[in-house]
């Protein structure tokens, strides 16, 4: 997946339990990784591996990615400019995967982090809700807001990490109009794939992520400029 992983756990589990979730970390990334040649997905997508013969998580994604491309109106994609790449969900995936099996282990308060987007089970301890600092993409090392809640999801996509990366799939051109947005939500499948497809969109954004139910938005622009859905205020202080 090419980022870091990281846990916060705010009730002890047994080690098993972590290594089972470090071990199904490690595998998504060997099934799903884009950079390797040997990966289910690379093979997939080169024509050298039929879907019926891969591995069942693969044909879930793969659904996920082609009902999320209906929700977007096509602005989350996973075959962009003719080559196969889920990676825009699979993060999220694998972050909701290993929040579940912590929870079969016995946690109930603990926030899993991929790359910067977070889930977040329960509380912080002591009913104090999670803090999740979103980068400002114009100031590096800066935060620009502070994300607040209890069992949410938060994530954001931008240029702050890796530049102009995200395209419009109806253009083939980087999107530039927003430089980034947070969604913030209750899974981070969704909130993952809706910041993604929100920064595709750019002037249009607002209004589609208005429309959808339980998620709500706050972006900065090209020019620094900030805007938020209606609902997020309610992330942004402590209760």
């Amino acid at each position: 997946m090419g980022t870091v992983f990281s846990l916060d756990l705010r009730e002890p589990v047994e080690a098993s339990a972590l290594q089972r979730v470090t071990a199904d970390l490690q595998w998504i990334d060997a099934t799903f990784s884009t950079y390797r040649p040997d990966s289910q997905v690379s093979r997939l997508g080169a024509g050298h591996l039929r879907l019926e013969d891969a591995a069942p998580e693969l044909t879930e994604v793969l659904d996920l990615c082609a009902s999320y491309s209906a929700v977007t109106r096509g602005y989350f994609t996973a075959n962009l400019q003719g080559r196969l790449d889920p990676s825009g969900l699979v993060k999220g995936w694998a972050i909701r995967r290993a929040c579940n099996l912590l929870v079969e282990a016995g946690s109930h308060r603990h926030m899993v982090n991929g790359g910067g987007d977070v889930q977040t089970v329960g509380d912080a301890g002591a009913g104090r809700p999670w803090g999740v600092a979103v980068v400002d993409p114009h100031r590096p090392g800066q935060v620009a807001t502070v994300v607040y809640g209890t069992g949410i999801a938060v994530a954001t996509s931008g240029t702050a990490e890796r530049g102009e990366h995200i395209l419009n799939p109806f253009t083939g051109r980087p999107a530039t109009e927003l430089s980034s947005v947070t969604v913030v939500g209750p899974d981070i499948v969704a909130a993952d794939v809706y910041a993604t497809a929100a920064v595709a969109q750019g002037g249009s954004a607002r209004s589609w992520v208005e429309t959808l139910s339980g998620y709500d938005a706050y972006a900065v622009t090209r020019d620094g400029a900030v805007w938020a859905t209606p609902g997020f205020a309610r992330y942004t202080l402590p209760s």
